[in-house]
C-alpha cells in the first residue's frame, strides 16, 4: 500500500494530467512530498496553474516524456490502454496505477468518503466538501469537477477524512477504500462497458460491500435495485429520497410561497431536522445537497452549520451555469475558470436572452436539468444545444434520449463527440439519426455543424426572454462562450429576431 510517507521523494508521472480528478490528485501527492511531473495535449489553464505550482507538463505524450527516473506511473481512465507513455513504463517495468487505485490508496488509515451513482457525484461531492470545510472539519477531497468555491477541484486538509467521487466505469470504484459510502442513483450507462442493467447493479454491490462493518452506506430510497445491492452488507444501511419511507426525507418545493423561490427540507423520523432556500434551482439539486447533508450530519458536522453552508453554496462549473445574458441591460458573462454566485437570483428580463451551460449527458439528467430550468426561469422559450457523448452512449441510449427533451421548445444538435468509441462504433449512429428520432417524437429538432454554424444561427433566432442551454460532457461548452462573446452586447432587443 502506498501511504503518505511512502511517497516522500517519490518520482510519479500523471498522464491526463489536466483531467480534473488527475491534476487534484498530483496537487495532492505533490503536497505529500512526492515529485510531481506529466504529460496532457490540451494545453489550457489547468496545466498552466499546474506548471506555476512547481509541476513539470508536457503536451506531448510519448515515450520520452515519461522522465528518465519515475517510480510510479498514473493514468486516468480516459488513457488508452496502448498509449506510448503506459506502454513504456510497463517496458522499464515502473509501477502503473489507475488513477482510482491511487485515490483508494491514499483513502487506507483515513475516513474515506467516496460518493457513487450514475450521475450528480460531481455536485454532491461539491457541496459535501463545502459544508465541511465551513464546519472547519477541513478535510481532503478531489473533486471531478471545478468548483471555484472549494479551491477548484481539490484541497488536502489536516483532517483524516478523504471525500472522492466513485466513478462506476470500468469498475473503478471497486479500487476505493471507504468508510462512508454514498449511492446517489444507478441507471443504465457505459454500456460499451457493461453488458446489461444486471451486470451494473452487481458492480455497484460489489463496491458496496468495501465499506467495513464499522462504516454507513446512504443509498437512494426509490431506486429500484436497492434491495439487489444491499443485501447481505455488514455496514449500517440508511436510505435518503423523496418517499415517505425513507430513513432521510427530502422535500422540495421549486416556488416557496413567501420567497418565490426554490426552498427544500430534510426529515429523519418523521421530524424536520434541516430546511434551507436552495442555491440551485431543480429537485435532483435539492436531493443531492441533502444526500450531503446526511453524510456531515454523520462526520459531525452541526444542522445550523450545514444550513447555512448549503444556502452559500455558490455552484461549480458546467451545472446550470449561467453564463452571461444579451441584451439591452447585460451581464458581462463570465469565463470558463469561475461561476455565478447569485445564479439562484438571476431571473430572465423582457430585453435579455439568458445562456446557461451545463454538463449532463445523460438521458435522465437532461430530463431533470431541463424541468428545473423550465420551472425556474420560465422562459418564453427554452432552446437547447446538445452535443452527445460517445457513439456508443448514443446508440444505446437512443430511445430514452428521444424522450428527455420534452421540456425543450428547440433542439439543436452538432456532431457527436468522439470519445473512447472505437471507429466502428463512430459509424453506428451519427447526430442526424438522433435528430430524427427527436423529430418523430414531436420535438423541433435540426441538426448543424460546426460550432461557428450553431452560434450563426442562434445569433438569428435568439429573441428577449429566451434562455439557451448549451448541454454535454464534451465541448459544447465553447458554443455559449462564442455566442456571448460574438454578439454586440449593445444591440437593443428590437434588433434580435424572433
Amino acid at each position: 500500500m502506498i501511504c503518505d510517507y511512502e511517497l516522500n521523494g517519490r518520482q510519479i508521472h500523471f498522464v491526463g494530467i489536466g483531467g480534473c480528478g488527475m491534476n487534484g490528485l498530483a496537487r495532492m501527492a505533490q503536497h505529500f512530498g512526492a515529485v510531481c511531473s506529466g504529460s496532457d495535449p490540451a494545453g489550457g489553464p489547468t496545466i498552466a496553474a499546474l506548471q506555476q505550482e512547481g509541476i513539470m507538463v508536457t503536451e506531448e505524450q510519448t515515450a520520452d516524456t515519461v522522465p528518465d527516473h519515475c517510480d510510479l506511473l498514473v493514468y486516468s481512465a480516459a488513457i488508452r490502454h496502448d498509449q506510448p507513455e503506459l506502454a513504456e513504463a510497463r517496458r522499464r517495468r515502473i509501477p502503473v496505477l489507475k488513477y482510482a487505485e491511487m485515490v483508494g490508496r491514499l483513502m487506507v488509515d483515513r475516513i474515506g468518503i467516496a460518493i457513487a451513482g450514475t450521475h450528480g457525484k460531481s455536485t454532491t461531492t461539491s457541496i459535501l466538501s463545502h459544508i465541511l470545510l465551513c464546519a472547519n472539519l477541513d478535510p481532503s477531497f478531489i473533486v471531478g469537477a471545478r468548483c471555484t468555491q472549494i479551491g477548484g477541484g481539490s484541497h488536502v486538509g489536516h483532517s483524516d477524512i478523504l471525500v472522492a467521487e466513485a466513478c462506476e466505469y470500468e469498475r473503478s470504484f471497486h479500487y476505493l477504500q471507504p468508510t462512508h459510502g454514498l449511492i446517489l442513483n444507478i441507471e443504465v450507462d457505459h454500456l460499451d462497458f457493461y453488458s446489461s442493467m444486471d451486470e451494473i447493479v452487481e458492480a455497484f454491490a460489489t463496491f458496496a460491500q468495501k465499506i467495513p462493518l464499522h462504516g454507513q452506506l446512504l443509498i437512494h430510497h426509490e431506486m429500484p435495485h436497492r434491495l439487489s445491492v444491499t443485501a447481505g452488507l455488514g455496514c449500517k444501511v440508511e436510505t435518503i429520497g423523496f418517499d415517505p419511507q425513507s430513513n432521510w426525507r427530502v422535500q422540495y418545493e421549486s416556488r416557496d410561497s413567501a420567497q418565490n423561490r426554490p426552498r427544500a427540507c430534510l426529515r429523519h423520523n418523521g421530524n424536520i431536522v434541516v430546511s434551507w432556500n436552495c442555491p440551485m434551482p431543480g429537485e435532483h439539486m435539492a436531493y443531492n445537497a441533502a444526500a450531503a447533508a446526511v453524510i456531515a450530519h454523520h462526520l459531525d458536522a452541526p444542522w445550523p452549520v450545514i444550513r447555512d453552508a448549503i444556502e452559500s453554496f455558490q455552484g461549480l462549473d458546467r451545472r446550470m451555469q449561467v453564463i452571461g445574458t444579451i441584451g439591452t441591460h447585460v451581464n458581462a458573462g463570465l469565463d470558463t475558470d469561475s461561476i455565478n454566485d447569485r445564479s439562484n437570483e438571476v431571473c430572465l428580463t423582457e430585453d435579455a436572452i439568458t445562456i446557461v451551460d451545463d454538463y449532463g449527458h445523460h438521458p435522465t439528467e437532461i430530463a431533470a436539468t431541463l424541468r428545473a430550468l423550465r420551472q425556474h426561469y420560465q422562459p418564453r422559450r427554452l432552446i437547447c444545444v446538445f452535443q452527445p457523448h460517445q457513439h456508443s452512449r448514443t446508440r444505446f441510449l437512443m430511445e430514452e434520449f428521444a424522450t428527455s427533451f420534452g421540456e425543450a421548445d428547440m433542439v439543436i444538435v452538432p456532431e457527436i463527440y468522439f470519445v473512447r468509441d472505437s471507429d466502428t462504433e463512430r459509424h453506428a449512429v451519427t447526430a442526424t439519426d438522433l435528430v430524427r428520432r427527436l423529430r418523430e417524437r414531436g420535438v423541433r429538432a435540426w441538426h448543424l455543424s460546426p460550432f461557428g454554424a450553431i452560434v450563426e444561427h442562434l445569433q438569428v433566432i435568439g429573441a428577449p426572454t429566451d434562455l439557451i442551454v448549451t448541454m454535454g460532457a464534451g465541448d459544447v461548452w465553447k458554443i455559449a462562450q462564442q455566442l456571448l462573446t460574438s454578439l454586440d452586447r449593445t444591440k437593443s432587443p428590437t434588433a434580435i429576431r424572433s
